[in-house]
């Protein structure tokens, strides 16, 4: 449903942007943090955060729509398959019911996925990396900034391309006598050297050989590469994309088997 909004050209009639509600849940679903979400937007931190838990009751028409705009520019050009359908939004079709983590189902992006309680008294977003070390083994999961999504498996065809790069990649380094090292998936990454991240990038180039410690990688390695795949295709071309920038990351490479091409983002000039 639209939101009833004050202050704009239209005199307070109903507008179709997002509800507090419909953008809790897909900031939630995007893992935009506040701060991002105000870069995008233009809007202040402390406007958001009013408004956002309610201390703002009637929120301006022109700031509920920099917020709603930012949030479908985000979507669109990071995930060109998401789409936000409103009768979707908070009706529980969406594939991460019940299982209190963020899923991002594996055809298309048509709904926001469910955030809840799966493991005792803890939320989404308070999770650590001792929760993580946690889980079962059965599956793949990945920890960023307190958020647990679990990976869907991947396809032979994901393989073959991750595969061919990290081959391509250790024969160049064994080659040359590279203290370089690359590393294929799956292997636990640390980024930030905190307890609420860790990742399984696909493919990794680490020239610092102190991050290596056994079990994972401690710190943001050099390059990093992701294969596009539809159950990870927002999370790699969005969340992740900032994450790996902020980390210290130098290059990360988007793969896009569906589109045959590569994205290459240069963090370091």
């Amino acid at each position: 449903m639209p939101i009833q909004v004050f202050g704009g050209k239209d005199g307070g009639q109903q507008m179709n942007i997002y509800t507090v509600e419909e953008i809790i849940k897909i900031k939630k679903s995007l893992g935009i943090s506040v701060k991002y979400l105000s870069e995008i937007s233009s809007v202040p931190e402390g406007t958001i955060q009013k408004i956002l838990n309610g201390s703002t009751g009637q929120p301006r028409y022109g700031t509920m729509k920099k917020l709603t705009d930012a949030l479908r520019q985000a979507a669109g050009n990071n995930a060109a398959a998401y789409s936000f359908p409103e009768e979707k939004i908070g009706s529980g079709q969406d594939s991460g019911q019940g299982s209190g983590m963020a899923k991002e189902p594996a055809a298309a992006y048509n709904a926001i996925p469910k955030v809840d309680n799966p493991y005792g008294n803890k939320m989404q977003g308070e999770y650590t990396v001792e929760d993580y070390l946690a889980l079962p083994d059965d599956h793949r999961y990945e920890l960023i900034d307190g958020v647990i999504y679990e990976m869907a498996s991947p396809t032979s065809n994901h393989q073959e391309i991750a595969g061919y790069l990290y081959y391509r990649l250790m024969t160049c380094a064994e080659e040359h006598h590279m203290t370089c090292r690359p590393y294929i998936a799956p292997l636990d990454v640390q980024l930030d050297k905190d307890n609420r991240t860790m990742v399984q990038p696909d493919v990794i180039i680490c020239c610092d050989r102190s991050m290596n410690i056994g079990p994972r990688l401690f710190g943001a390695p050099d390059f990093l590469a992701e294969v596009l795949s539809p159950s990870s295709r927002a999370r790699d071309m969005f969340l992740k994309l900032n994450k790996y920038r902020t980390a210290g990351v130098r290059e990360y490479w988007l793969i896009d088997p569906k589109q045959r091409k590569v994205i290459v983002y240069r963090f370091d000039i």
